[in-house]
């Protein structure tokens, strides 16, 4: 039997440990782990783990950012509080991640920046400062300082990136984030907050002419609103998006028997999230059925099968103190032994 497991984080174990655990319920079968990652430090940490390679720290001002470097790639994250919900945040740069993207340029190979960082709405506009760009306006000011933006040359960090693959990660709910119009990210974060509309006219337009100058076409790339917008400065540079699992699971063909993913939290909101999702699509092309094995389990056989998940299985029993959620690699292996009693030929 061939067994794919690529897991996300479980219980508080890494992705690369929770698939380790999960493989011992399939011993003695033809078993492959793939660690996962969809955003943020976990997207590094899985990343080395695949590369076979320890993360680093990297300090950046008042910030510690992780690294890890593989034979021809580099992964790239800043830990912190991520896009957020409520008022515009006009004044919030992306300066800190333009630092990271600096202070970590290979010589050579494919960079993966992680742009889930910091709640930010300038479009970039700080990356590119970071990197060297020149504007007439302040780039490090948010959104706000972008007003009367008429000049932006971006010879500088295009040279500093020149031979280099550049890749922005997302996760995958924000792959097709519009930046401008009544979808954009302005307009719909905005009125959700119930913000004054001329504010929120103004952040757009500011937007739109940092993607004029940037690039013909950019404004509208799908992607392009993606964390605060930040994606707009990686398109601007020439390169691409992507969601981790994208990555990691770009290539893998079958055959294989049976695809076992898992995550913390199996619910109706988030949908074990972007790790898991992305392994019902690949088991969905791979012709092989998905099965979900979590610390809790709190969605239904329908919901779940509208995934494209078999059938999912809890590590613990649903309860209220959060406790639950916690799981140790005994406890794991346990019910990966548990499940595969089941699916098993």
């Amino acid at each position: 039997m061939r067994v794919l497991i690529c897991s996300d984080e479980v219980g508080g174990l890494s992705s690369a440990a929770a698939g380790r655990s999960l493989a011992q319920g399939w011993a003695g079968e033809r078993t492959a782990v793939v660690p996962l990652g969809e955003a943020g430090a976990g997207f590094v940490t899985s990343s080395a783990d695949r590369w076979d390679v320890a993360q680093e720290p990297v300090v950046v001002g008042d910030r510690v950012g992780v690294r890890a470097r593989g034979r021809s790639l580099t992964a790239v994250a800043l830990p912190g509080p991520g896009p957020g919900e409520g008022a515009v945040p006009y004044g919030a740069s992306s300066l800190p991640l333009g630092h990271l993207v600096a202070e970590t340029l290979p010589e050579q190979g494919t960079l993966l920046v992680d742009l889930v960082s910091d709640d930010v709405h300038d479009g970039g506009a700080g990356l590119l400062a970071g990197l060297g760009a020149v504007a007439d306006v302040d780039l490090t000011g948010g959104v706000a300082g972008l007003a009367g933006l008429s000049r932006l040359d971006l010879t500088a960090p295009r040279d500093r990136l020149a031979g280099l693959e550049l890749v922005g990660v997302v996760t995958g709910t924000q792959r097709s984030t519009p930046l401008l119009g009544l979808r954009g990210i302005t307009s719909v974060r905005g009125r959700a907050a119930e913000e004054d509309a001329e504010h929120l006219l103004a952040a757009d337009a500011s937007l739109q002419q940092l993607a004029d100058l940037a690039g013909p076409g950019l404004g509208t790339t799908p992607g392009a609103g993606a964390c605060g917008g930040t994606a707009l400065a990686v398109l601007a540079l020439g390169g691409r998006l992507a969601s981790g699992p994208e990555l990691a699971l770009d290539g893998i063909a079958g055959p294989v028997d049976l695809v076992v993913t898992g995550c913390s939290v199996f619910d109706f909101a988030h949908r074990g999230g972007g790790v898991v999702a992305a392994a019902a699509a690949l088991a969905g092309r791979l012709l092989a059925p998905c099965v979900v094995v979590a610390a809790e389990v709190l969605i239904g056989a329908r919901e779940m099968r509208t995934m494209g998940i078999e059938a999912a299985y809890a590590v613990h029993e649903t309860t209220t103190s959060g406790i639950a959620s916690l799981v140790t690699p005994e406890e794991l292996i346990a019910a990966a032994q548990r499940v595969a009693r089941t699916w098993h030929w």
